[in-house]
C-alpha cells in the first residue's frame, strides 16, 4: 500500500499539469473571484429634471454616492426613449403629479440596483415610507433570473461541449496514431483542420438548433428578436470551439489533460461572458472580455433575446467570432507542423 501511494506521489509529482491543477488553478480562479466580485466602486447615474424634483429631495440625493446628471421636462417625460439614447445614464428619477416618485431603468441589472438603493437611502432620510414605482425599457422587475440570464447559458452550453468532444477527440486521434496515418497522405494540413471543424459543425448545428428551441419554446426564455440570428450566433460559437479545442489538444497529450486546462482555459470566461456587467470590474479588467470567444457569442445573443437587435446590431460580435475563427484555423494549421512535426 506504501509503494502504491509513492508511486502515486511520484507520477503526480512529474506532472506539471496536475500539480498546476492542483496547487495554483485554485488560486488563480479564486483571485479572479476576488476581483470580480469584490466591492465596487461603482457610482450609479442619475438623471432629474431640476425644476420638476423638490428641492430636498435634490439635496438628499446630492449626500449620496450618485452622480446627477439635469435633462429637460420633455427628456424626462419621454424616459424610456432617452435610456435608449443614453446607455451609460442608470436611471431616470422623477415626481409625477399625484403619482408619488418614478423611476426608470435601462434594463434589471447590478447598476439598476446600486441606482435604486442610493435613491431610497436618500428618500428614507426625508420620508421613509416613500414608495416609487419602477420601470425598465427591456425586461421587468418581476422577471426571473433565467430571464435575465439565460442568454449566457445558451453561449456557454454551445461552447463548452462542443469544446470539451473536439478536444478530447483531436487527442485521441494523435494518440492513436490515426492524424499521423493520416498526415502520409497527399492531404494538407488546412485540409485536415477544415476537415475536421466541418464534420464536428454538423452536430454543433444540430446542437444549437436543439438547445435553442428547446430554451424558448419548452422552458418559455423570452426572445424580442429573430431567432434565426440567435442560431447563425450559436453555430458560430459552436464553430469557434472547435478550433479552439484543436488549439487546446495541441498542448495535451491526453483526454485527461484536456480536463486539466478547463480551469486555464474556460472557466475565466465563464466571468467575463455577461454574468457580471463588465464596466462594474475593478482595473480595468472588463477589457479582458475581447479576448474571449464567449463574450462575443453572449453579446450578440443578449443584444437579439433582450434588445430585439437585428444584423445591423450584432455584426461586429459575428465578425469577432469568425476572426477568432480564423486566426484559430491558421494556427492549427502551422501546429500540424510545427508541434506534432509531421
Amino acid at each position: 500500500m506504501i509503494q502504491l501511494a509513492k508511486r502515486v506521489i511520484r507520477q503526480t509529482v512529474n506532472d506539471k499539469r496536475s500539480v498546476m491543477l492542483i496547487l495554483v488553478a485554485p488560486l488563480l480562479i479564486l483571485t479572479l473571484v476576488y476581483f470580480l466580485l469584490g466591492d465596487s466602486d461603482y457610482v450609479a447615474t442619475v438623471a432629474i429634471d431640476p425644476d420638476a424634483v423638490p428641492a430636498p429631495v435634490i439635496d438628499a440625493l446630492e449626500q449620496q454616492e450618485l452622480e446627477l446628471v439635469d435633462i429637460t421636462a420633455d427628456e424626462a417625460d419621454q424616459a424610456l426613449d432617452y435610456l435608449q439614447q443614453h446607455e451609460d445614464i442608470d436611471a431616470v428619477l422623477r415626481f409625477p403629479e399625484n403619482s408619488g416618485m418614478d423611476i426608470t431603468l435601462y434594463e434589471p441589472s447590478t447598476k439598476g440596483a446600486t441606482a435604486i438603493s442610493e435613491i431610497q437611502e436618500a428618500m428614507a432620510t426625508i420620508n421613509p415610507t416613500a414608495e416609487a414605482e419602477v420601470s425598465y425599457v427591456y425586461g421587468t422587475q418581476d422577471q426571473s433570473l433565467f430571464d435575465s440570464l439565460g442568454y449566457v447559458f445558451l453561449a456557454l452550453f454551445s461552447f463548452f461541449f462542443v469544446f470539451i468532444i473536439s478536444a478530447m477527440a483531436l487527442v485521441r486521434e494523435r494518440s492513436r496514431g490515426t492524424l499521423e496515418r493520416l498526415m502520409m497522405t497527399p492531404i494538407r494540413r488546412g485540409e485536415v483542420i477544415a476537415g475536421y471543424t466541418l464534420g464536428y459543425s454538423v452536430f454543433a448545428v444540430i446542437q444549437a438548433i436543439i438547445i435553442v428551441l428547446y430554451a424558448v419554446f419548452v422552458l418559455q426564455l423570452s426572445n424580442e428578436g429573430n431567432i434565426g440570428w440567435v442560431l447563425l450566433t450559436m453555430v458560430l460559437l459552436a464553430v469557434t470551439a472547435v478550433s479552439f479545442g484543436a488549439t487546446i489538444s495541441i498542448f495535451a497529450g491526453s483526454e485527461l489533460q484536456v480536463v486539466q486546462l478547463i480551469p486555464f482555459t474556460i472557466i475565466p470566461q465563464v466571468f467575463f461572458s455577461g454574468l457580471i456587467p463588465l464596466d462594474l470590474i475593478p482595473y480595468h479588467l472588463g477589457h479582458l472580455s475581447y479576448i474571449m470567444p464567449i463574450y462575443y457569442g453572449a453579446a450578440a445573443i443578449k443584444g437579439i433575446m433582450v434588445y430585439g437587435d437585428g444584423f445591423s446590431d450584432i455584426w461586429s460580435y459575428l465578425a469577432g467570432l469568425t476572426i477568432y475563427a480564423l486566426v484559430l484555423y491558421v494556427i492549427n494549421t502551422q501546429a500540424l507542423k510545427k508541434f506534432r512535426k509531421l
